[in-house]
């Protein structure tokens, strides 16, 4: 009869006590080839990342153009259901975005430069409404020097304007950037059936190439759908803001609803961004503290709701984006690429999740409950 080892008598002992398992020999939680395959995956991580970060003026508009030439895809299968050549379905659709976004570019660019050549005066004008927050300032000082502090706040500065010309270079691409994101439009519209069949038929498995034709058309669906639902959420913010700010008197309302819409595409910072707009706008403009905050704390009312209901509500149930994912990809690409990245951060981080779905299935146990 064998006998097992949890059954092995201690000596001196007829009743056969078994003894407790050794966990001596367990194996490692990670072992060394594990550890090798995860240096090797964060050195290729790394590898990539800088890539990206050198080829910017390349990789930019190249993604650029990827990532909308899929949105707009859907647009461009319907007029080729409707008789209309793919190539010429994809020149008049890159055209007509082109002009839709050329006339919200003059609604803003007009009062832009208007009040670009006067910032030193309303920079004066702002100094001077912003006195009243002297006593605050001054009460502060007084409790930190009871409190032992050495020095006080310093007093109000106007900042300096000398980073308006940067800005402006840092937001507009060059002109070989514009082309290479125009041309290769175009062309990835045009030719986004074939680029899909060459994609499956690059496998030779059945199952491989139905997995990859899922993912193509999700991919498709998706972005096709946030684009779609993003850009009617964010006119109808920009109405909103035009309408609030021609209630309270603020200057070119027209203008001020299409810069609220056009920031409201980057996450956090567009309405974060337009609040400050407002603030600046309706300080200068209004002879009173109150009056220039009016429009400023409604759109942030506007923007309140918009976020935490209308959004989630429409978008939350497609997408099922989680907040600290969108917020470390916009960090993320921000860093990366600057503002077009930050617009790209969600649709990348779509992207991102259906190959996680598709390619990560979870098949694995699940972990007990706390």
């Amino acid at each position: 009869m064998r006998v097992l080892p949890s059954e092995r008598m201690t000596p001196g002992n007829g009743e056969g006590t078994p003894l407790p398992e050794s966990h001596g020999e367990l194996p490692p939680v990670i072992r060394r080839t594990e550890l090798v395959a995860f240096s090797l995956a964060g050195l290729l991580l790394i590898a990539i990342v800088a890539v990206l970060y050198v080829g910017k003026a390349f990789f930019l508009p190249v993604v650029m153009a990827f990532v909308t030439g899929t949105m707009l895809s859907p647009a461009a299968t319907f007029l080729e259901y409707r008789k209309v050549p793919r190539g010429l379905a994809a020149v008049l659709i890159v055209f007509a975005v082109t002009a839709v976004v050329g006339f919200i570019v003059a609604l803003i660019a007009s009062p832009a430069m208007e009040w670009s050549s006067r910032l030193p005066e309303l920079g004066a004008q702002l100094k001077d409404k912003v006195h009243v927050f002297d006593r605050p300032l001054a009460l502060w000082r007084e409790l930190q020097t009871m409190l032992g502090g050495s020095e006080g706040l310093p007093s109000f500065q106007m900042p300096k304007f000398e980073w308006v010309q940067p800005t402006i270079e840092f937001l507009s691409p060059t002109f070989t950037e514009f082309l290479l994101f125009f041309v290769t439009l175009i062309l990835f519209i045009a030719s986004w059936r074939d680029l899909r069949r060459a994609m499956i038929m690059t496998f030779s498995d059945h199952d491989a190439r139905l997995r990859t034709l899922r993912i193509l058309n999700e991919i498709e669906v998706h972005l096709g759908n946030y684009l779609l639902t993003v850009t009617l959420i964010n006119v109808g913010v920009g109405v909103a803001a035009g309408i609030v700010c021609a209630l309270t008197g603020m200057p070119n309302p027209a203008g001020l609803g299409a810069l609220a819409s056009t920031l409201n595409f980057i996450p956090i910072i567009g309405p974060v961004a337009m609040f400050a707009i407002l603030v600046v706008v309706g300080l200068v403009t209004f002879p009173t503290v109150s009056g220039g905050l009016m429009a400023a704390l409604a759109f942030g009312g506007i923007t309140f709701l918009e976020g935490h209901f209308v959004t989630p509500t429409i978008i939350g149930r497609r997408l099922a984006l989680n907040a600290l994912a969108v917020l470390l990809a916009l960090a993320f690409w921000t860093w990366l690429w600057g503002p077009m990245g930050a617009f790209l951060s969600s649709p990348l981080l779509i992207v991102a999740l259906i190959l996680k779905e598709h390619l990560l299935p979870e098949d694995s146990p699940q972990l007990p409950q706390d």
